[in-house]
């Protein structure tokens, strides 16, 4: 049997992917994986030895160039995604699972539909997920958002704004391979039974008449790739620092961001672990209580730390939870300030209060979370690691119903 997985997103869309790929292979299945052409999601792939297929434009130069994208021109950047998405098909495939941005996603389930296999599609955080437990967050097609607080129309709102953006391009397609219109898209990319690829600690489900969701637990796979040398040096130098890393997200203040981060921890008297990261951050100073890394192995590296500053994306904040190691979450946005807002009630940690730290607010942070150890460690003792092996169970399943 033979699997695509399919998810335009950055790092922490892609990397789930990584964790049920290898899962689906260890229960004998070939897979392959439909991924932005970026060199490091080309290279993470290449190191677990899954085939990589590239779908559409690479994220990072998106992210971080000089003009980043705009609002203005999503319909069309959606429609070129649209067409690449079918372009790179599922020949030979048995199933396609499917994650990321809607567009991408709705294409890739016709690409499904055309070939007459199953489709899944799989979220790596609630809230896009429609229920009466809570909102959306409000796509903006060019209407006023009006004053409504019932959850559910809310989601009709959002349906209707996901239609304005997405629906022609996707028919288009869909017509030129003989495929007829969708009645709504994103009821379309949903599906009946959508997988929520989340730690029920950390995100519990509320169940619902409206939708049909199964918890997997989040998509982990096991890390064993050794810290760098001079970065096992650093740690056994003095006192476990403090890691400072906001992942993909842009951080345009970066090297003012970096030394926010760096300040509010020496502030603390710790020493501090600043993370690149898409934002390229970094610090100048000669002292040596800082030390700066690339692409390194979370898994390794948090438990070996005091605490973890960071933006609040899923996979992070499961990461850090798993680890034991307190965390203070700097919300960027979309489904950030949920995390940081889930660590504050769990007692593991706090949340920043704003995208944009000072030292003392940073500072005020990091010292709540600090005085969490005891509870973070007493929560990453309740932290699922089955859930990409659930999930490829679910995958394999399906194809044998059908």
């Amino acid at each position: 049997m033979r699997v695509l997985l399919s998810g335009y997103d950055s790092r922490g869309g892609v990397e789930p992917l990584v964790a049920l790929a290898v899962r689906l292979r260890a229960r004998g299945a070939d897979v392959r994986v439909g991924a932005p052409p970026d060199e490091e999601f080309a290279r993470r792939l290449a190191g677990v030895g899954v085939e990589m297929v590239p779908i559409g434009q690479a994220v990072r130069p998106l992210v971080t160039g000089a003009k980043p994208p705009t609002a203005k021109g999503l319909p069309e950047r959606a429609a070129e995604l649209i067409a690449a998405q079918f372009a790179a098909g599922a020949d030979g495939c048995d199933a396609v699972v499917a994650t990321g941005l809607v567009p991408a996603v709705a294409a890739a389930r016709s690409v499904a539909e055309l070939r007459g296999i199953p489709y899944l599609y799989a979220t790596f955080q609630q809230l896009t997920l429609p229920t009466p437990h809570h909102p959306p967050r409000l796509t903006h097609a060019g209407r006023s958002l009006p004053p409504e607080t019932d959850h559910r129309a809310l989601w009709k709102l959002e349906a209707r704004n996901i239609d304005a953006l997405f629906k022609t391009s996707l028919d288009t397609q869909r017509a030129a391979h003989g495929l007829a219109p969708v009645d709504s898209v994103l009821g379309y990319v949903l599906s009946d039974r959508p997988l929520l690829a989340t730690d029920p600690v950390l995100d519990p489900w509320q169940e619902t008449t409206d939708l049909d969701v199964v918890q997997t637990g989040a998509w982990i796979v096991p890390d064993d790739r050794p810290l760098s040398a001079d970065l096992e040096a650093f740690l056994r130098k003095g006192e476990p620092p403090v890691y400072a890393g906001f992942g993909s997200m842009p951080m345009r203040a970066s090297q003012d961001a970096a030394r926010v981060a760096v300040e509010a921890i020496r502030a603390l008297g710790r020493r501090a672990v600043v993370a690149q990261g898409w934002a390229g951050l970094g610090h100048s100073d000669e002292r040596d209580d800082c030390f700066v890394v690339g692409e390194v192995n979370h898994q390794a590296l948090f438990g070996r730390c005091a605490a973890v500053v960071h933006h609040g994306g899923a996979g992070t904040t499961t990461t850090a939870a798993r680890s034991g190691t307190p965390q203070v979450v700097v919300p960027q946005n979309g489904d950030q300030p949920y995390w940081a807002g889930r660590v504050a009630e769990l007692g593991i940690g706090a949340a920043h209060d704003g995208p944009a730290p000072a030292v003392e607010s940073l500072s005020a942070a990091l010292e709540t979370a600090l005085a969490a150890q005891a509870r973070a460690a007493a929560v990453a003792a309740t932290i699922r690691t089955d859930g990409a092996d659930l999930a490829a169970k679910l995958v394999l399943d399906e194809i044998a119903t059908r």
